[in-house]
């Protein structure tokens, strides 16, 4: 009798998961006020990063808020499971993050730095960069764009790379799905306020 190594089983149950979310995300992109999911091409890995935008009926400033709101991260999205600043070093910020994956079968953690917000050709950017965790690499990166008074432009790309070998594009488009429902959390906070 065969038996499966327990990194086999993980591989395995996060096939069987992105699976079943690219079939939700399909039902989920014919509505036009649903945040659009994309890849990005990185120089940092051969696995491509997962991202969505989406506008926002709000303020560039206030969106902005709310994404250097760490600690109320797990309020926009359930994929972040866990989130609080840990530490400052200087002016950046040292955020843990805990997000589940598989429904709920493992949770991919990690530290992340955030520098201060920087202004690059008139949009607002507010990148992080992993110390430590789980993986071999998780990388974020919020832009928000002003559209008008009160409409804003906002995107997250969201890099992991895991420790184990799993195909990239399940790993992109299981990211695109976090980013998806982060951005869509931001929006849903900000026409709240």
């Amino acid at each position: 009798m065969y038996r499966f190594s327990p990194s086999s089983l993980f591989i395995l149950a996060f096939l069987v998961g992105c699976l079943s979310l690219e079939s939700s995300a399909a039902a989920e992109s014919a509505n036009p006020a649903k945040a659009q999911r994309f890849s990005v091409k990185t120089p940092l890995s051969s696995i491509q990063a997962g991202a969505a935008r989406i506008d926002v009926t709000a303020d560039a400033q206030s969106v902005v808020q709310i994404i250097q709101d760490f600690g109320n991260y797990g309020k926009l999205t359930d994929k972040f499971e866990k989130a609080r600043v840990v530490g400052r070093s200087g002016t950046d910020i040292d955020v843990y993050l805990q997000v589940p994956i598989l429904k709920g079968a493992a949770k991919i953690w990690a530290v992340l730095r955030f520098a201060p917000i920087r202004n690059s050709n008139g949009e607002q950017v507010l990148a992080g960069h992993m110390l430590k965790g789980n993986v071999e690499r998780l990388d974020a990166k919020w832009t928000v764009r002003p559209l008008g008074a009160q409409q804003s432009h906002v995107e997250l790309e969201l890099l992991i790379v895991p420790k184990l070998p799993v195909p990239g594009s399940l790993v992109t488009r299981e990211t695109a799905y976090a980013a998806d429902k982060a951005v869509t959390g931001v929006r849903d906070r900000a026409e709240h306020r």
